[in-house]
């Protein structure tokens, strides 16, 4: 009988399980091993004030057709929701303002409108870049922040760019490379753009977005919603896997047409326990994966405490887990690979979820949220007028929102217990919505290491990481720290990786 090994619960292993069963059929066992007590990796639901709340990722983009795909396979369709038609907003330069339209992940394009967020000086720098000459060398990868500093000046960093990348990644864009996180400008200027203005306007264009701003809500932290794939990844080519159920994976193209953004009905426990029952994978929680040791006939899986080691024989093994266990697994098999995943750094952040009665925030403004620039006097990073964005979250009449704090580099700021981040998040909730009042409930949901850094130079890694994996045979990789850290992404690279695995594995059972 085959067996695989799927390390790791989050939604890349088990949406990695659920498409082996596809291809493998019922005959083969399949094993997810989750560290955690809990299955969902940063998907997480808790029940705030009596009504499923994420406090994890909170929304994917289902312009990707991957997400509504699965629910569809697992029986959730009719969970899938979208976000009502409200505005969102940025705090800049003292105020609360329309979220810029016309740019590219923060990226100003040539119809931009930036007039309530930067001064008169960071207008004037944006008006002046197209006529300073660029000097561009297709194929380089730059820190964003720095190639936005140079040709746009401070103020479009850290009042817009700022806001919006570090809501996906709880990172900070000097650090973050331009063509792991904005591919299509990168795109833009390899093919000869002449300004950033130009390559913005262009990548909005390809991914048909005419104008607005993209990742126009709040920060789904714990994974974003707004992650663009990593152009050429091994993800993005069709693989032939045989086998029953939806065909081979790839990492699509935007649509531009309908919904950006969707959520699930009743949170993302609700695809987690139905992917959990469409795999027929046997779980196990609370388990730890030391070792990983290749066999002649597979692999050897050494699980548990030290002192009472236990042995598990597979035919393959799927890691999908954050960089450093990828790490630790993968140096006595694939060194190479090990080394690679060593140099994906991972960021910390909180949610802090609070319930409030309608009567008492009733001067609370109608959008869907604020993102805060990284020049503001405050602690979170944005907050989500969660039963404003979702009417779903309102229908008992309590107003919920969710504030995202912490990002790379700030871990010092959610060293403190959680009445100060709850204390804190109140703080800033009267600045930002006039909000004093008690909350009813309140929920904090730390994220240690929860999301992956896509630095300078993050595709040649995950390249190299990739092809050592490959060049082992029997064993896969899936998960954020490849191609995107929003659902979709990680629900491409599972797929992609259980159909890679999938040929070698029914040839063995048949003999061929």
């Amino acid at each position: 009988m085959t067996r695989v090994a799927v390390v790791g619960g989050g939604v890349s292993g088990l949406a990695c399980a659920h498409r082996l069963r596809a291809l493998l059929g019922p005959a083969a066992e399949i094993v997810v091993l989750e560290q955690r007590d809990r299955l969902g990796g940063v998907l997480r639901t808790v029940d705030l004030a009596g009504t499923p709340f994420d406090v994890g990722a909170e929304a994917f983009l289902v312009r990707r057709p991957e997400v509504p795909a699965l629910l569809t396979e697992i029986g959730l369709a009719d969970a899938l929701t979208h976000p009502a038609a409200a505005t969102a907003t940025i705090r800049a330069g003292g105020r609360t303002v329309g979220l810029p339209r016309g740019t590219l992940m923060g990226v100003p394009g040539r119809d931009a409108d930036l007039g309530g967020v930067l001064s008169d000086a960071g207008r004037a720098a944006v008006a002046a870049e197209p006529t300073t000459p660029l000097d561009w060398e297709p194929g380089t990868d730059v820190a964003l922040g720095a190639l936005l500093r140079r040709r746009f000046g401070p103020e479009v960093v850290d009042r817009i760019a700022d806001p919006l990348l570090g809501g996906v990644y709880a990172g900070r864009v000097d650090r973050l490379g331009l063509r792991a996180t904005v591919p299509a400008l990168a795109a833009a200027l390899d093919a000869g753009a002449g300004s950033l203005t130009e390559a913005a306007s262009t990548g909005m264009a390809a991914s048909g977005q005419r104008s607005g701003t993209l990742a126009a809500g709040t920060p789904a932290a714990g994974g974003g919603a707004t992650t663009p794939p990593v152009a050429g990844s091994r993800a993005a080519v069709p693989t032939a896997a045989g086998g029953s159920g939806a065909g081979p994976s790839a990492v699509p193209q935007p649509v531009a047409v309908g919904p950006v953004f969707g959520a699930v009905r009743g949170g993302y426990r609700e695809m987690i326990a139905a992917l959990v029952a469409a795999s027929g994978a046997r779980v196990r929680t609370g388990v730890t994966v030391r070792e990983l040791h290749r066999r002649p006939d597979g692999w050897r899986l050494v699980l548990g405490p030290v002192p009472q080691p236990e042995a598990l024989d597979v035919d393959a093994v799927v890691l999908a887990v954050p960089a450093p266990a990828a790490r630790r697994l993968l140096e006595p098999v694939a060194p190479a690979a090990a080394a690679a995943a060593g140099r994906i750094e991972l960021a910390s952040s909180a949610v802090v979820a609070l319930a409030f009665r309608a009567a008492d925030v009733t001067g609370m403004p109608g959008t869907s949220g604020c993102l805060v620039a990284a020049d503001e006097p405050l602690s979170v990073k944005g907050v989500t007028h969660a039963s404003t964005k979702w009417a779903h979250l309102g229908e008992d009449g309590l107003v919920r929102l969710r504030a995202s704090i912490g990002r790379f580099g700030e871990e010092a700021s959610l060293q403190v217990d959680d009445a100060e981040l709850v204390a804190r998040v109140r703080a800033d909730l009267a600045v930002l919505d006039g909000v004093d009042a008690v909350p009813v409930a309140s929920f904090v949901q730390r994220w240690g290491g929860g999301l992956p850094q896509y630095g300078v130079g993050h595709g040649a890694v995950v390249d190299a990481l990739e092809a050592a994996v490959a060049a082992v045979g029997g064993l896969e990789v899936a998960g954020s720290m490849l191609h995107g850290v929003g659902v979709p992404a990680c629900v491409a690279t599972a797929r992609a990786a259980a159909e890679r695995l999938a040929p070698a594995l029914l040839a063995a059972r048949t003999g061929r």
